[in-house]
């Protein structure tokens, strides 16, 4: 009558183990379902634009060259740079504030008194000119009233809004997910040991019985000899096995993997960090890496780029120097590259970035929160080729590829038509 008992004890435990694993599995499919790493393309179509007044398609338009114009050296509710943007309009009229961005120099040297004592007001930095017309500047100045008094949110360059917190991506139900694991755990414990301890009771209390039969005696006294199971030809045939597996497994990775590069993180020059400029600033990256939409090759900032702000921001410190250093010495900064295609392959920023409309962390991953910059994506072939065979292309509204979706829906009815489908995994687009 014993020996049930006695049995029930490993059943109880598999039970709270299966219990435990399923409680955890679902809360951390929850958790990941609210926050998750990186940026999809079109991960924020459909947002909603700021609020404040103003034609919506004027103030998208304005968001869109703030940021990538504005946003170095100003911000709408904060003094950055230059000074905050929020009642720009109140304090001076847009017939003023036109010619101003387009030339700020020329309106200086007109005599202006709030011109020029703006100029001296910040140390007589000079503000860049910008080839914007009337229309677009004016959309900028749509935006910044909007924005006037908001929330203060932080978007980063993929577009993602996020509370302009350092505990903002702590947030949510993940921190909810460690705590209900650790409370698990602790459960799973305690009672584990408490059905040890009621084992070793019960054996006890049936040692001291007369009425036990020799069956009962047999389950009662019963010892694991772990010496015949480690002799055993079963069990070291298994062992064996599973070695030999994981061994192949790690022989054919390591090969695979001849030539890859992903994970790769150098050691740069100067301790340039993305997480600071990227993330906390919010620099947009065509403000640095000018040729990122218009140009084959992303280009790597030259040392003006650095000195459109540093040449007032931290100039004492001794990162910033090796920068001074190397102007004074009309010399580049030796940046060592990161992502490096083969040269047999053909790759074009501007086909991706201003026709495909994808963004920065497609490819390179997190950005905006690196301090310092590694290889995130495998840019292997196979991970291009299906990256073109998932995306779907944007066709309407361009009279190229009518004929072409129009045959595509004929013989392929409910498939979308994606890059592949326009001939983007074929050996030439990439290789000739």
């Amino acid at each position: 009558m014993s020996s049930p008992r006695l049995r029930v004890l490993p059943h109880l435990l598999l039970a709270l183990f299966l219990t435990f694993a399923g409680t955890y599995q679902a809360s951390a499919q929850d958790a990941q379902a609210v926050s998750k790493e990186g940026v999809t393309p079109g991960a924020t179509d459909g947002a909603a634009p700021a609020t404040g007044g103003g034609d919506a398609a004027a103030i998208s338009a304005g968001d869109a060259l703030f940021k990538g114009n504005c946003a170095q050296c100003h911000a709408v509710n904060d003094k950055v740079v230059g000074p905050a943007l929020a009642g720009v309009e109140k304090r001076r009229p847009i017939s003023w504030l036109i010619p101003w961005v387009k030339n700020s120099s020329k309106v200086v040297a007109s005599g202006d008194a709030y011109a020029v004592k703006l100029f001296n007001e910040y140390q007589k930095q000079q503000m860049p000119s910008f080839a914007l017309t009337d229309k677009e500047i004016t959309s900028i100045f749509a935006y910044v009233k909007s924005a006037e008094g908001g929330t203060k949110q932080a978007e980063t360059p993929g577009g993602v809004t996020t509370e302009n917190s350092p505990k903002a991506d702590e947030g949510g139900a993940a921190k909810y997910v460690d705590i209900l694991l650790i409370v698990l755990v602790v459960v799973l414990i305690v009672l584990v040991v408490t059905l040890v301890i009621i084992g070793n009771l019960m054996r006890d209390v049936l040692r001291g019985r007369k009425d036990l039969n020799g069956r009962d005696v047999e389950v009662l006294e019963q010892r694991t000899d772990w010496s015949k199971i480690y002799r055993s030809p079963v069990l070291r045939g298994i062992v064996g096995t599973v070695f030999a597996l994981v061994l192949l497994y790690e022989g054919v990775q390591q090969v695979m993997a001849v030539g890859l590069t992903q994970g790769y993180q150098p050691t740069q020059p100067i301790a340039f960090s993305h997480k600071l400029h990227a993330g906390e600033h919010q620099i947009n990256c065509a403000y640095c890496h000018t040729s990122v939409y218009k140009s084959k090759s992303a280009n790597i900032p030259s040392a003006n780029i650095c000195m459109n702000c540093h040449s007032q921001i931290k100039t004492e410190s001794p990162e910033i120097k090796k920068i001074y250093r190397a102007i004074e010495r009309k010399q580049p900064v030796q940046w060592v590259r990161i992502h490096n295609l083969p040269d047999l392959a053909y790759f074009n920023h501007s086909q991706h970035t201003q026709v495909g409309g994808l963004e920065c962390q497609t490819c390179h991953g997190p950005i905006e929160k690196m301090d310092v910059v590694y290889q995130y994506s495998a840019l292997t072939m196979g991970w291009c080729i299906n990256c073109h065979r998932e995306t779907p292309l944007n066709t309407k509204g361009n009279g190229y590829y009518d004929a072409l979706v129009k045959l595509h829906d004929s013989k392929n009815a409910g498939a979308p038509f994606t890059v592949s489908s326009n001939g983007g995994t074929e050996c030439s687009k990439c290789h000739y």
